[in-house]
């Protein structure tokens, strides 16, 4: 098949304003993960409305639409929940009424992630109004609980659907560049016990908060020496939350715990990492207990899919298929090629690529730093080139690189 690209990049434009009704739709639905239910279904709708051959809701509440009946497995991904609005006073206009002019949709969703769902979807449209059909089965998935758990989704997809793609593309947002990698994470309990006292006299009592503090300087500490990689960037630490238990404002605490956000670098494990915590001198003298998270939260359904909290850093090699294929799309769509980069944060890849080994590579509409901040917006013009790459992939997958 010879794609005529300046006719795809035509015929997604005729659909920008489509694409742009869609999602305020979705922006207007508020979607916080594990309360995604109405959102699915408004994109379930939109998927039956614009021809795909067949849509279906998994157990845990995924959407998956599939365009065509060919050999080679493809799909795309885009996870359909958000984070919340934070301080409404931050924002400058309502985050669920999707405001618009000529240039951007606004609100909550906008870039992270529910731009990219947008564009999937008209870009099936476009498959099905040009007749771009090959040897291909294209999958696309609208994804739960990624801002909660990032990747136990495409976990229940592999493990309980049994459904490998040969590749999958991540619509993240990436200001348009094709993303090949990112940083992995956990998240990590630090806890130490004390007696309680009478505030009146804390020498009598052994105050668990106290016993943190040196723990917390050397957390601090280990930070700056964490491992550096060229491609994917330093290990990096945070303590992101602080818990304590004390019988009244007027006793000494008899417990104190902390989490810890680690990101992990390319070579880094999560054994190594709690490891390197449990060595550290004040961890030992205050026999603090390191460990990692667990993840039990049911999904809107109901299911409950339990697994830790640990999100594997991935690399895919430059001269991968999958890679190739976005930047050989990428080129003859817009007569340039494009930035090939990294995530800074951490997507569904991290199942899909990092436990998995299927290869992933990420390109989206909307920016980065977008992504859980007020005054969410993405742009119509990313929209637009967006739906015409994802139009174009699998058939230039099948033609120039499939085995």
């Amino acid at each position: 098949m010879s794609i005529d690209f300046q006719k795809v990049l035509e015929k997604s434009k005729d659909y920008q304003s489509q694409m742009s009704a869609f999602l305020r739709d979705m922006i207007a639905i508020p979607s916080e993960s594990c309360e995604e239910e109405k959102v699915i279904q408004r994109i379930r709708k939109e998927m039956e409305t614009v021809g795909f051959d067949r849509v279906e809701i998994d157990p845990m509440g995924n959407v998956l639409g599939y365009i065509g009946n060919g050999s080679h497995l493809i799909a795309m991904d885009a996870h359909i929940d958000t984070v919340g609005i934070g301080n409404r006073e931050n924002w400058s206009h309502d985050p669920y009424a999707g405001y618009e002019d000529d240039d951007i949709i606004y609100g909550r969703g906008a870039s992270d992630q529910e731009g990219g769902m947008a564009a999937m979807v008209y870009a099936g449209k476009v498959i099905k109004d040009l007749g771009l059909t090959d040897d291909y089965t294209l999958l696309v998935t609208g994804t739960v609980q990624e801002e909660d758990c990032d990747g136990l989704c495409w976990q229940y997809i592999i493990e309980e659907s049994k459904i490998r793609p040969e590749f999958v593309v991540s619509t993240e947002p990436t200001s348009l560049g094709v993303y090949r990698g990112q940083r992995g994470r956990m998240e990590i309990r630090v806890a130490v016990e004390g007696v309680s006292a009478h505030g009146s006299a804390p020498e009598r009592g052994d105050n668990a908060i106290f016993k943190m503090a040196p723990i917390l300087m050397d957390l601090q500490e280990l930070h700056h020496r964490l491992k550096d990689d060229d491609f994917l960037g330093k290990g990096s630490l945070t303590v992101s939350e602080v818990f304590y238990t004390s019988p009244s404002r007027c006793a000494v605490a008899d417990g104190c715990s902390i989490s810890i956000d680690r990101r992990l670098t390319w070579g880094e494990t999560w054994e190594g990492a709690l490891e390197e915590i449990r060595r550290l001198p004040s961890v030992q003298q205050a026999g603090a207990t390191v460990s990692m998270y667990n993840y039990e939260r049911p999904s809107y359904t109901g299911l409950v899919y339990p697994t830790e909290c640990y999100f594997p850093a991935w690399v895919l090699n430059e001269n991968h298929a999958a890679c190739k294929t976005l930047v050989e799309s990428f080129t003859s769509l817009f007569d340039e090629r494009p930035v090939v980069d990294k995530w800074t944060f951490s997507t569904n890849g991290v199942s899909i690529m990092g436990r998995y080994n299927i290869p992933c590579v990420g390109f989206g509409p909307g920016h980065e730093d977008q992504a859980h901040a007020p005054n969410e917006v993405t742009w119509k013009d990313e929209l637009v080139r967006a739906c015409a790459m994802y139009a174009v992939i699998p058939s230039v997958y099948v033609e120039k690189y499939a085995n």
